[in-house]
């Protein structure tokens, strides 16, 4: 099975868009279209967590997925393009990201099971 992955990005530091994008969030409130294009990627978890204005995102990967094919999927997908969109009206990038960059990936530094 493959590893989880994890990422980061930052909403808005506005308690009041924080808590629409939540609102957004909830069971039943993700448009099916998106949820869809979630589990076609092969993807068989996601999970986000939130401290103050900054999100965390766990991934949990099926046998076989690829994430080059699930952005070109998304990139095709209108769906999916204007939920992008409707998304960035809250989030904005981590200080330090890439131009274009929203969610980053974050490096694993330690793992107690790898420890003696």
């Amino acid at each position: 099975m493959p590893e989880p992955l994890y990422f980061a990005l930052d909403l808005k530091d506005d308690p009041e868009l924080i808590e629409r994008y939540k609102a957004w969030h909830a069971p039943g409130a993700v448009p099916a279209a998106i949820n869809a294009s979630i589990r076609d990627a092969g993807i068989d978890g996601l999970e986000i967590f939130l401290a103050g204005n900054r999100l965390f995102m766990i991934l949990t990967p099926g046998e076989g997925f690829d994430a080059e094919a699930k952005a070109r999927a998304d990139a095709a997908s209108p769906h999916v393009q204007a939920w992008e969109k409707l998304m960035w009206e809250f989030q904005q990038p981590l200080p330090f990201a890439a131009a274009g960059e929203k969610w980053r990936q974050l490096e694993k530094i330690y793992d107690l099971a790898l420890q003696t």
